[in-house]
């Protein structure tokens, strides 16, 4: 199903340095992550292509499998060439060092990363349920219990993210793939950074900027909470709560620096969900739920979760049956995904042409095919 946010709305620009320096010092929690474990070395001759599961202006995601050990992966393909003319080298090189730093039941592995003369390849954990975009599309709202679950566990994810101080930047229901025993996957880290203190760039989707994003002014971890607040109104209603039919950009960023009385809130919204929005959708950050004193424990504390057994969801969450079970039919299986137009597109994969940009990516393997 085609997104309501059209590639055109996400938003970029490079990277500026934030009031912590550059990135490079920035990067200790995320580094004494590694103990998660390093990459080994793969080459595009150890999968066999299946099919395209999903494309973007930078290249294609496959479904591929190993000729190894027969298990299905997701291997991401972003043309050098095309992440160079749109300054996103930088977040790409954030990306597979973050994912790669990251070990969590919520988010997304990454398995290793190469390159050869014209892409970048990521391989990934193939996540079969399809994104969580497409369910709450095909069931117009949730009811309060299935948004609650799943923004229990958006919240775990995001708390152990900050644990290692990185910031997410690009929560969303598209970025939220549903696994096949129904529990979430965070993906797509491509506008995550490591900070410690505070960040700049203007990047994001735009419905779910936060206000101090959007006035230009230096921010924090309390951004991905502010996100976590208009995926639980979306999830609720069916709509962000700032959103602008003719998708007019200036409008929807004077509703959001407006913030909650700019809303028009549903009549079937129950009222700690509505508290619990509000606590989230502050628009100063310093009193903003998950960025004072207790942290994200205001959040788990909160009236509306309080139903959840955080301990049971932290440590065995499998116990837990998820309120939508993808129907999958073999370990291969993608039917959760749209089909798109395939053109042959990984023979052109590992072809000798000249590489203008591979020093550019240093944490890149560079293989031969």
């Amino acid at each position: 199903m085609a997104s309501l946010r059209s590639q055109s709305s996400v938003y970029s620009l490079p990277e500026s340095l934030s009031s912590s320096g550059p990135a490079s010092t920035a990067q200790t929690s995320v580094d004494a992550a590694k103990s998660a474990g390093q990459s080994r070395s793969y080459r595009l001759s150890d999968f066999y292509f299946q099919r395209t599961l999903g494309t973007g202006s930078f290249g294609r995601v496959h479904l591929v499998r190993s000729k190894c050990n027969l298990h299905f992966y997701a291997i991401k393909v972003l043309s050098k060439e095309r992440v160079f003319n749109t300054k996103q080298v930088d977040h790409t090189q954030n990306e597979r060092r973050l994912l790669m730093a990251v070990n969590h039941p919520f988010v997304v592995k990454l398995w290793g990363a190469f390159q050869d003369a014209a892409n970048l390849y990521m391989i990934m954990d193939y996540i079969p349920g399809g994104e969580l975009f497409s369910l709450l599309r095909r069931s117009n709202r949730f009811p309060d219990p299935v948004a609650k679950f799943y923004a229990a566990e958006v919240a775990l994810a995001l708390n152990y993210l900050h644990g290692l101080d990185i910031i997410y930047r690009d929560l969303k229901p598209e970025n939220i793939l549903l696994n096949r025993d129904g529990h979430i996957k965070l993906t797509d880290f491509g506008f995550a950074r490591n900070c410690s203190t505070h960040a700049w760039t203007l990047c994001g989707t735009p419905d779910y900027l936060a206000p101090e994003i959007i006035r230009n002014e230096r921010y924090g971890k309390a951004v991905d909470w502010w996100a976590l607040g208009v995926l639980i109104f979306e999830m609720l209603s069916g709509l962000p709560p700032f959103y602008v039919p003719d998708g007019n950009h200036v409008a929807r960023f004077e509703k959001i620096c407006a913030g909650p009385r700019a809303v028009r809130w549903p009549p079937q919204f129950e009222r700690r969900a509505t508290d619990m929005i509000l606590r989230l959708l502050e628009c100063d950050p310093t009193r903003r739920y998950g960025t004072l004193q207790h942290g994200a424990g205001d959040v788990f504390a909160h009236p509306w979760f309080s139903e959840v057994d955080w301990d049971v969801f932290r440590r065995q969450h499998w116990l837990i049956r998820a309120p939508y079970m993808p129907r999958i039919l073999s370990a291969g299986d993608a039917s959760a995904f749209d089909t798109y137009l395939e053109d042959n597109a990984e023979a052109a994969y590992g072809q000798p042409v000249e590489d203008k940009y591979g020093n550019l990516f240093p944490d890149f393997e560079y293989t031969r095919s």
